[in-house]
């Protein structure tokens, strides 16, 4: 498990920092927009996904990996509608992803609050 998150992890990062080399490289042609902006959010969720995945000892939870994500994506679709032309759901979708970061950081706190 620990290889397949090593993996994921990779391939998440490489996403996030050149999504059109991962795209070249893979499928022998880069990427048009959108594709740069939704490789990097595919690149955010296999980052979140390998950390939520990583081996650790049995009381873990995905949590802390689903946290990242929801504030990874919020953050990112933020960026995004400051500096350019948006479509009707990238607000909505930045404002969902900020309130799941916070009731997923709540629930995370009282998980740890509770813990022995």
């Amino acid at each position: 498990m620990r290889a397949a998150s090593r993996l994921e992890l990779l391939t998440g990062a490489a996403l996030v920092l050149d999504p059109s080399l991962v795209a070249r490289l893979l499928f022998g042609e880069g990427l048009s927009p959108p594709g740069p902006e939704t490789g990097r959010l595919a690149g955010l969720a296999l980052f979140s996904l390998a950390l939520g995945c990583w081996p650790r000892d049995a009381s873990a939870s995905a949590l802390p990996g689903l946290l990242l994500l929801s504030v990874l994506v919020a953050i990112f679709l933020v960026y995004l509608g400051l500096g350019k032309a948006v479509g009707v759901l990238l607000w909505p979708a930045a404002a969902t992803h900020l309130v799941l970061a916070v009731l997923l950081a709540r629930a995370w706190a009282e998980k740890r609050r509770a813990a022995p």
